[in-house]
């Protein structure tokens, strides 16, 4: 899934039963466990999450 940082093992690992998530902010992140430890690891994403949009049409000139 996504590599992240453990504090406690002060290692990279990979993020373990990873749920993406978004932030109050709009920003997308993942949050899991640490396979080795157990401690919740939580990576923020590039990029604010996509909001729907609709297609807009410019008004036809008269």
């Amino acid at each position: 899934m996504s590599e992240g940082y453990c504090v406690k093992c002060k290692a990279k690992k990979e993020i373990a039963n990873g749920v993406e998530e978004t932030m109050k902010n709009g920003r997308k992140a993942i949050k899991g466990k640490c396979p080795t430890c157990g401690t919740v690891m939580f990576k923020i994403l590039g990029g604010k999450a996509a909001a729907p949009t609709t297609p807009t049409t410019p008004p036809a000139a008269a």
